[in-house]
């Protein structure tokens, strides 16, 4: 749990988890909504936005109804900050702006595209010698830092496979031979997208509340960190590992 009042609660989403249940992904059992809820002693829990399932980190719940009216509408205004971490394919630009209309997955394709903006600040070009590709000596990724400034599905996954620079584990967005090569070379089948931090007015107050994630970012003399408490839930520690496979690390 990483905050708790009488108002809102914020946990960490597990990557692998839905939020809840869907007709779309019947054969999954694990839901943040109905787990919750029974942790809580059968106390009705609100989810205010979304995070992918392959996606890990803060995610906001209100604990009534009113207060989960008054969260939908920061939403719903753009009222709210999100940060989030990606590792990316390629060495990706050290800031960006993607500006680029997206269409709802589900919309009919003479559906209007909706405004979609997004800002991207590279942290770090990562390499590693030895290839994923026959015509190339070493294989590039990048660290990456997500801030949308919209929020329609999927928009930061679809921003970064505009930029050529997809999301790595991304099944839909990547390309699947990298996707197991990188898998194989860190130990981990996943998606490479933590949700960082939250901003978001209370409730009740209208006070910032800003959340974290325990997953710290440090620099150091030129040398990026990434720094996970010991008792982290898995997701942390392997985005902690993560930078000690790579044989070359530049920060940006």
């Amino acid at each position: 749990m990483l905050w708790r009042d009488e108002d809102v609660i914020a946990i960490h989403k597990p990557a692998g988890w839905l939020v809840h249940r869907t007709g779309l992904d019947a054969g999954e059992t694990r839901f943040v909504v109905q787990t919750l809820r029974d942790q809580l002693g059968g106390q009705h829990v609100y989810p205010v936005h979304r995070l992918d399932k392959g996606t890990c980190g803060v995610l906001l719940l209100a604990l009534h109804a009113q207060a989960a009216r008054h969260l939908s509408m920061a939403f719903a205004s753009h009222d709210v900050h999100k940060r989030y971490l990606a590792l990316v394919r390629g060495w990706a630009p050290s800031q960006v702006t993607v500006d680029h209309a997206l269409r709802p997955d589900d919309a009919p394709p003479e559906a209007p595209a909706q405004s979609a903006l997004t800002h991207f600040q590279g942290l770090a070009h990562l390499e590693v010698h030895a290839s994923a590709d026959p015509r190339f000596a070493t294989t590039r990724a990048s660290l990456v830092e997500a801030r949308p400034l919209t929020g329609r599905r999927h928009q930061i996954r679809r921003h970064l496979k505009h930029l050529a620079h997809p999301i790595l584990g991304d099944a839909t967005h990547g390309k699947g031979p990298l996707n197991r090569w990188w898998a194989q070379h860190l130990g981990h089948q996943r998606l490479w997208l933590h949700a960082w931090s939250l901003d978001v007015p209370h409730p009740r107050t209208g006070a910032r509340l800003h959340i974290e994630s325990r997953l710290q970012a440090a620099n150091t003399d030129g040398a990026l960190t990434l720094i996970a408490p010991e008792d982290a839930p898995p997701d942390l520690h392997a985005w902690q590992s993560l930078l000690g496979r790579m044989d070359r690390v530049r920060v940006l």
